[in-house]
């Protein structure tokens, strides 16, 4: 039964009420901006090229399903994040209904996502800076272009651009989420201004003919869209990481997790439809600026220099929110004495989780020069999409378990939209690789040997 250990939700509650370990300097827009930098990003300027190759034009409907297993997703997220305003995410909702161990899976799981999505938008930053250099006639060595592999027929070894812009995003992070968030709201006002005038200025371009077929590859390929494209939707997640840092948390949380994915949802569907209406969706196939294609396919080369330096800027609030939403899982797990200390210790002059921010940002810099874009994509969906699943399994078994707790945000038609979450999220798993399936299996596995052999004698619950 020690492995089904379960914290008090009145404790954390009350740890909630008087911990002042973190600064709390966000508010609901601070929230709303985080979540549009965390999603607006390598899904809209990278991966819709990826999906357009897999579904044709039904790469409109992959982004709707997406949208809806993330939307029901994102009201479980609500109510737990407005009733628990601890850091932490799915980590710690998982520790007050499933367990210690289930907890630790999650958390585990986490990582994945956060390391590789981090990661893999370095690397879709790097391709739209290299594209920008190229328009101004400046090429970097093949050699440092990319990861081995990753680009056919050419000899490349290391993304150097990845690696440098990860660090660079860590240092930021170092100094403070105050400093980090006036950055980030900054950048996102540019980047829906970009994603907003593309549409305004492509719209004239499209041609109806490139829609058809619709369904090149049928509902199949339309599946296995969304099983990609899901990766575009990454981030509304991470804005309940900053549980702790919220001036209002049982307000501003939700008001941030929805308003951030129902925007973003809608610029997605918007601007795939007109993409897939410029450009024959097979001319997509290795293209890793698929906005900037577009637009020179439109004969508006003027623009597409203008595209590449707003997905430049984009895609470093990305990197920032999913490197913020790493080290906050990390601090939260490590305060519960499931890692090493370190990884909670917060810097007396700036408020952050400085040794693991440095930790972590070193290893997101190093996959990102050494792994392709591809395999990164995968392996972070499926492991969001495990993690989506068992808080929406967690809303429900709250709900049977402690009805009257106290809960400012209600995820309605409960046990209706969880179900349909667990039912979405599940589904879209199926549709990923048996590679990505086996690299998932062997993650996990590590993960019990460290629980069993470190995390469980250690954990605070155990000591206790």
């Amino acid at each position: 039964m020690s492995l089904l250990r379960k914290k008090s939700v009145q404790g954390m509650l009350e740890f909630a009420r008087t911990s002042h370990g973190l600064r709390k300097e966000l508010s609901a827009f601070d929230l709303t901006m985080l979540g549009i930098g965390a999603i607006i990003g390598t899904g809209i300027f990278v991966l819709t090229g990826t999906g357009a190759t897999v579904a044709g034009p039904g790469l409109v409907l992959s982004f709707i399903i997406g949208a809806m297993a993330c939307g029901f997703a994102a009201l479980c997220y609500a109510e737990f994040a407005a009733m628990l305003p601890i850091s932490g995410s799915t980590y710690t909702y998982a520790y007050v209904t499933l367990g210690e161990l289930v907890a630790w899976i999650i958390g585990w799981d986490l990582m994945l996502e956060y390391l590789l999505a981090s990661s893999a938008v370095s690397v879709g930053w790097s391709g739209y800076f290299q594209s920008l250099l190229a328009g101004f006639g400046l090429h970097l060595p093949d050699a440092l272009t990319a990861a081995a592999g990753a680009r056919p027929g050419v000899e490349t070894v290391f993304n150097l651009p990845a690696f440098v812009v990860a660090l660079l995003i860590t240092t930021l992070l170092a100094f403070g989420i105050r400093e980090s968030k006036r950055v980030n709201n900054f950048v996102v006002f540019i980047k829906v201004a970009v994603v907003v005038l593309f549409i305004a200025v492509a719209v004239w371009h499209v041609k109806p003919v490139n829609w058809s077929p619709a369904l090149p590859y049928g509902m199949s390929g339309v599946f296995h869209g969304a099983a990609i494209v899901f990766f575009s939707f990454l981030g509304f997640d991470a804005v309940t990481c900053a549980a702790e840092e919220v001036k209002n948390p049982e307000k501003d949380i939700p008001r941030g997790v929805i308003w951030s994915l129902a925007i973003c949802s809608l610029l997605y569907v918007v601007v795939s439809a007109i993409m897939t209406g410029i450009v024959p969706y097979m001319d997509f196939k290795g293209i890793d600026h698929p906005v900037s294609l577009a637009l020179q396919v439109a004969k508006l080369d003027w623009f597409a220099g203008f595209v590449d330096l707003g997905a430049i800027l984009g895609m470093l609030t990305v990197i920032l929110v999913m490197t913020y939403g790493q080290t906050r899982i990390l601090f939260a797990m490590s305060r519960d004495g499931l890692l090493p200390k370190l990884f909670s210790e917060v810097h007396p002059k700036y408020g952050t989780p400085y040794k693991a921010t440095w930790l972590i940002g070193t290893l997101i810099a190093l996959i990102a020069g050494f792994v392709p874009l591809g395999t990164l994509a995968e392996l972070v969906n499926i492991g969001t999409l495990a993690a989506f699943s068992l808080i929406a399994a967690a809303i429900i078994i709250l709900r049977r378990r402690e009805p009257d707790l106290p809960r400012k945000f209600h995820c309605p038609a409960v046990p209706v939209v969880p179900a349909l979450a667990i039912v979405f999220c599940v589904f879209l798993m199926t549709q990923l690789s048996a590679l990505t399936w086996l690299c998932f299996v062997v993650w996990l596995l590590i993960g019990l040997v460290v629980y069993f052999g470190y995390s469980r004698k250690r954990s605070h619950l155990h000591k206790a």
